[in-house]
Order: structure tokens, then C-alpha cells, then sequence
């Protein structure tokens, strides 16, 4: 199944309380509780003004009707063709 990377744009995001952020994280789980299981979150990464959130979703359509009911935006969503880290440098083994 596809992964995504979904880019809200949250003025003040890195400011939020850690209660805020619970909040948010409940009202994520809720919907998509409510959607089944064919969406799972990943993960999400906090910075000043945007959360930068990882997705498990069969399209873009479920993960904008995440985002709709959850009153939360979803400004960009890219799917993610590639995933590399330090160990993608490493030479093949025989």
C-alpha cells in the first residue's frame, strides 16, 4: 500500500502544548477509527508552523476525508516513491 507525506500548515505549531498535541493526536485516532483500517499514521514531525505527517492510505481521496473530519488541513499530499537512509549508501553484499 502507497505511503504519503502530508504537509498542514499549522501557524504556531511548534508552540502547541503537549496537551494541544494529545488533542489533536485523539482526534487523528478517532477518524480514523472511523475510516477503517485501510489508513494507518505513521508518524508526524513538528516544526514551527507545519506538521509534516507519514500515511498508509490506499489514495489521496482517503487521506483528504481524514483531514476534512478531522478539521485539520491537508495541504499538500505527495506520494512517497522512495525511501533511503544512511544504510542505502552501504555497497550490496554479494
Amino acid at each position: 500500500m502507497p505511503k504519503y507525506l502530508i504537509e498542514r500548515e499549522i501557524p504556531g505549531a511548534g508552540h502547541l502544548s503537549s496537551a494541544e498535541l494529545q488533542g489533536i493526536s485523539a482526534t487523528s485516532c478517532g477518524v480514523l477509527r472511523e475510516l477503517g483500517p485501510s489508513i494507518q499514521w505513521v508518524q508526524s514531525y513538528v516544526t514551527d508552523d507545519k506538521i509534516y505527517c507519514v500515511y498508509i492510505a490506499p489514495n489521496e481521496d482517503v487521506i483528504r476525508e481524514h483531514a476534512a473530519k478531522g478539521g485539520f488541513p491537508a495541504n499538500k499530499i505527495s506520494k512517497i516513491s522512495q525511501i533511503i537512509d544512511p544504510v542505502t549508501a552501504e555497497a550490496p553484499l554479494p
